[in-house]
Parts: structure tokens; C-alpha cells; sequence
């Protein structure tokens, strides 16, 4: 891995599977000791609470919670 000019790196793909980094999120570099870590900024939430955050308000429809609910159950 290398440092660019603007003093950026690249996380490798398996590497944000594997600890939950999506696009979009926010992260803190943190140091600790001689060593520096990357972590969420919001460590309390998870990965799924992060998606529907970001998620959240971009729906659209005219059915009703009633209408969708029936939908979903196959009624």
C-alpha cells in the first residue's frame, strides 16, 4: 500500500468486507501508541444501521403501510 501526493490510501476491497466499511462512510484515524487505525466514526452503530441511515428518506411510494404489508405477506 502507498501513500499518495494528498496523503491518501486505498483500504483493500477484502479488508472493507471484512470490518463492514461501505462507501459513504465515516471514519476517524486513530492513533494508538507508535501505530495509527482507521475506525468507524460512528462505532456504535452497525453495518446494516449505517446503510439505513443513509438509505433512510430516499423511498417513494403512494401505497399505504397496510397496502405494503399485504404485499409483502402475499395476501
Amino acid at each position: 500500500m502507498r501513500l499518495n501526493s494528498k496523503g491518501q490510501v486505498t483500504i483493500p476491497a477484502q479488508l472493507r468486507r471484512i470490518h463492514g466499511f461501505v462507501e459513504g462512510d465515516e471514519v476517524e484515524v486513530v492513533e494508538d501508541g507508535g501505530s495509527l487505525r482507521i475506525v468507524h466514526a460512528a462505532p456504535d452503530a452497525s453495518r446494516g444501521g449505517r446503510i439505513v441511515a443513509r438509505m433512510r428518506g430516499r423511498a417513494t411510494t403512494t401505497s399505504s403501510t397496510d397496502e405494503l404489508m399485504a404485499l409483502l405477506r402475499d395476501e
